[in-house]
């Protein structure tokens, strides 16, 4: 039996994620931990997050998650982050006027803005497009990954926000998706894997890719 471990620093509800987990994995211990200590033994780790980046990273440090974080990467152990808990993984945001992340990836968080449109035809522009992106976008798997196991490329996932990772020379962009701009819809590097998408409201595409996670030895 292995032990899952959801971090929960205070940012959103979680126990839909919990939910799905227990889903996936009948025979796992799914905890939701709110201290390093209830996380001593995990075999898995999954940073979550929803709501402003600033008060993401503050309720991230304070229970000291920072530090257990650094030492899974170092370790191998599997690695998923989800929405807000990928980008609190960047180097920094522009939201709140421009915030400090973990650095764990160089690449920044930036606005979708507020004149967002469609791409449309060559030389036209397109309609205008809502900000936070939010509904089901298809993403393109960019990388052969054991975690697009049994996931057709395309498929669709479930999105809401409002800031974005580029994914113009980003080499560690595993999916992409187009909203007005291409931008990173999960990324990886050695243990981690990272979407921006919601899986746990993904339907079959998304309990797939748990699926995937919890069977994921860490490596690509």
């Amino acid at each position: 039996m292995q032990k899952i471990v959801v971090l929960d620093y205070g940012m959103g509800n979680l126990h839909s994620v919990a939910s799905a987990l227990k889903k996936v994995a009948p025979g796992d211990e799914v905890v939701l931990a709110t201290t390093p200590q209830e996380a001593e033994g995990a075999d898995r780790l999954i940073v979550p997050g929803v709501g402003a980046i600033r008060d993401c990273v503050e309720g991230f440090i304070r229970p000291g998650f920072v530090p257990l974080l650094n030492q899974c990467v170092e370790s191998g152990m599997p690695i998923l982050g989800i929405c807000v808990g990928m980008q609190i993984m960047m180097a920094s945001s522009e939201e709140n006027g421009g915030v400090d992340c973990l650095g764990i990836f160089p690449q920044p968080v930036k606005f979708f803005g507020t004149d967002l449109h469609d791409e449309g035809a060559i030389g036209a522009r397109g309609a205008r497009l809502k900000v936070p992106h939010m509904g089901w976008n298809r993403v393109q798997q960019k990388i052969d990954h054991p975690m697009w196991k049994g996931i057709e490329n395309g498929s669709r996932f479930y999105f809401v926000h409002s800031y974005y990772v580029p994914s113009e020379g980003n080499d560690a962009v595993a999916g992409e998706t187009d909203y007005g701009v291409q931008f990173a819809a999960a990324v990886t590097r050695n243990n981690i894997f990272a979407t921006q998408f919601h899986p746990e409201k993904s339907a079959d595409a998304g309990m797939q890719l748990l699926t995937n996670f919890v069977s994921w030895n860490g490596s690509n």
